[in-house]
């Protein structure tokens, strides 16, 4: 079994897999992802696309009844070749959260390497302040702090049908368990069938129309035909508030200005990494 040989894992939630993530990362052969299940911004299994190491899961519900001894006692047995364990600075482990950093060393008979604050522009990098700025909206700067674009990905279904006849055509999406942005518009690119396309999207409850929550994705410059499956958007830049309009001449007229400001922003994006997904 290949966790038999594995010598050196980092332990972490890992939400996001952030710059304060990959340096963890960069120290070990293999990952442990201790999963909470709940509004993440990057749910469990989408983390290995952007780890590309052995990833393990340890359920937070199944573990933590273990006091911290029993916690290292689980990852010897699991990994019974372990040499080093990896965390960052701040790693609470066991119920309660009463191990630390220096109960590690304390109970772990290998090399114990604990990673320092990363920072990014004075700012320490956290999942939950990341959460922050991606409900506030904050997308280029949220793209700094994971050193990627911020990504959602989500299965086409039925929308309303307003959007080609009077509109403008769009990918309606059914998004489950991603942190979503607050409520507005956004210039992205899409992922489908192999390519990523510039776009512009829509997050938020239609006001304007028959007021549902939709999460929907206008393809920039392409007449595709019907596409079934998931779409891959990411985020590169917010573009306005969800707002209300009196009609659907005054709506179509924002449209087309939201489609020239994503353009805009699409030819002024921030270089980070597009992640192709894994097959």
């Amino acid at each position: 079994m290949y966790r038999n040989r594995i010598k050196s894992i980092a332990i972490g939630s890992f939400d996001g897999v952030h710059r304060g993530h990959q340096a963890l990362i960069a120290h070990a052969q293999a990952v442990v992802i201790i999963e909470r299940n709940q509004s993440v911004i990057t749910p469990g299994y989408r983390r290995v696309e952007y780890i590309q190491k052995p990833s393990f899961f340890y359920h937070l519900q199944k573990i933590k009844s273990l006091s911290a001894d029993a916690f290292i006692q689980q990852l010897t047995h699991d990994f019974p070749a372990l040499e080093t364990i990896v965390v960052g600075y701040d790693f609470g482990f066991g119920h309660q959260k009463k191990g630390d950093t220096q109960k590690l060393q304390e109970l772990f008979c290998g090399e114990v390497k604990i990673i320092p604050e990363v920072k990014y522009q004075r700012i320490s990098i956290h999942s939950r302040s990341i959460k922050e700025y991606i409900q506030n909206g904050e997308i280029r700067f949220t793209n700094q702090l994971l050193n990627r674009h911020y990504t959602i990905v989500g299965k086409i279904i039925q929308g309303q049908g307003l959007g080609k006849e009077q509109l403008f055509a769009t990918l309606n999406l059914k998004v489950d368990n991603y942190l979503l942005p607050k409520e507005g518009v956004y210039a992205t690119k899409s992922y489908l069938q192999g390519t990523w396309y510039n776009s512009v999207s829509f997050i938020g409850h239609r006001v304007s129309t028959d007021g549902n929550f939709a999460v929907e994705t206008h393809i920039l410059d392409h007449n595709l035909p019907p596409i079934e499956g998931e779409i891959r958007l990411a985020f590169i830049d917010f573009i306005r508030d969800n707002k209300k309009f009196n009609s659907l001449l005054e709506l179509k007229a924002q449209i087309q200005q939201d489609i020239l400001d994503a353009k805009a922003c699409l030819t002024t994006e921030d270089k980070v990494t597009l992640q192709n997904p894994l097959h």
